[in-house]
């Protein structure tokens, strides 16, 4: 099997025979990104949790997964320890990777900056861009769907959010990249790519400390300075809870949000049926946003680590004891969802109780950016059903970037019918 990517998974890992065997190993290959839920159908059926490749056991089902995230006594606070930890990197204290007392201090905080209405306020010109891209893709003909359309929405949204100059989209865009290739443990990277990650969470750093440090000084209509005055108890965000913050905000909600537009077109493209019931109904188009989140998501697994001794499906966990959830495994288990590998753009617009899908998480640290990143993908939907007539996919399946967290395309080439 093809592991290219990778730098500490041993000869016999690979040479394993069982098929559960092989489908933890290829659900950590790069070759298999275009499709892993495969290997997830396999682990699912080996049982609720499952032996992986980096020590701690895979967690491939819904109702475990689902249990897991909801309660608290599982921490998030150790992921980084977890996936990098030999690396020198040293980010910021973000809320993401934080448990109470602090991660309900500065969950409140960065709360009352990003509010719905502040949100809501963005659609109008969430429209404007999505129209000028769909202009120029329209116009061409043919496109690379993620470089015409699927970066350069979330990469404008999230930069008019925070105030960040239109001259630097481009560098935002180089650095959430690298940080976001980051994310994966460190045995799955090359040397370059992990000094790439230490280069971009420097310049990050760099970037935004100037930034917050002129917007202190000189506050504007931007979340940035929102962040800097907001107060609570007299309490305020410290320069590294602000650069965490703005990591988690950017890279997180940006590279996701690409992922999911990406992900989102091409199950439109592989059901027809389905797109064209989105161009005859387009109100379906905010439903639509969460089915395409449960189908393939975009965050493809998160960890979490036992406080205390924990039972879950039969089997106790000791404090300290640490566990992957396979998120886009578990959005895609037949216990849960009815034909859950078939695109229903209906499942989240019908009446009666449909399980929630995880791609969002739940309980503490369910995603902060919910609201903007369903604006985004609804207006894009919306305005896709109403002008383009139908997509031919011009590569199948299209290439993947070698990210496991943050899985999804390098590339999408498309024809576009107006």
């Amino acid at each position: 099997m093809d592991l290219a990517g990778t730098r500490h998974i041993t000869a016999a890992a690979v040479e394993e025979t069982t098929s559960v065997q092989h489908a933890v190993i290829d659900a950590f290959t790069p070759a298999w990104r275009h499709d892993p839920y495969r290997s997830y159908d396999v682990l699912r059926a080996a049982g609720p949790f499952v032996p992986g490749l980096l020590g701690p056991h895979l967690v491939p089902g819904y109702a475990e997964c689902d249990a897991i995230l909801q309660n608290p006594a599982w921490s998030h606070a150790e992921e980084s320890e977890l996936l990098h930890p030999d690396s020198d990197v040293e980010l910021p204290g973000s809320f993401l990777w934080m448990e109470p007392p602090d991660h309900t201090r500065l969950r409140g905080l960065v709360s009352k900056a990003f509010t719905p209405r502040r949100i809501e306020g963005m659609r109008g010109h969430a429209e404007r861009v999505v129209a000028d891209l769909l202009d120029k893709a329209l116009a061409a003909g043919e496109v690379d769907l993620v470089e015409a359309f699927a970066y350069p929405l979330p990469l404008t949204m999230v930069c008019e959010l925070l105030g960040v100059p239109e001259s630097e989209h481009a560098a935002i865009r180089r650095m959430s990249a690298g940080i976001a290739r980051g994310l994966d443990p460190d045995v799955l990277m090359s040397t370059d790519e992990l000094a790439n990650r230490t280069a971009a969470v420097g310049e990050f750093l760099d970037f935004f400390g100037a930034l917050v440090a002129e917007r202190r000084a000189r506050p504007r209509q931007d979340l940035i300075s929102a962040l800097a005055q907001v107060e609570a108890e007299d309490d305020r965000l410290t320069a590294a809870e602000m650069l965490g913050t703005l990591l988690v905000l950017v890279v997180a909600g940006h590279e996701t949000t690409v992922n999911l537009i990406s992900n989102g077109i091409l199950a439109l493209i592989r059901h027809p049926d389905q797109f064209e019931l989105l161009r005859q109904q387009p109100d379906l188009a905010l439903p639509a946003v969460d089915e395409m989140l449960r189908y393939d998501a975009p965050a493809q697994l998160t960890t979490r680590t036992a406080r205390q001794e924990i039972t879950v499906s039969g089997r106790t966990f000791a404090s300290g004891d640490s566990l992957i959830l396979i998120l886009g495994s578990a959005n895609r288990d037949p216990q849960a969802f009815t034909d859950p590998d078939r695109l229903d753009l209906t499942r989240y617009a019908q009446r009666g109780r449909v399980n929630r899908h995880l791609a969002f998480g739940l309980g503490l640290h369910y995603c902060i950016g919910a609201s903007l990143v369903r604006l985004e993908v609804e207006v894009a939907l919306r305005a896709i059903a109403a002008r383009v007539s139908a997509f031919t996919l011009l590569a199948d399946p299209p290439r993947y970037r070698p990210n496991l967290v943050v899985r999804g395309m390098s590339e999408l080439p498309v024809r576009l019918s107006a």
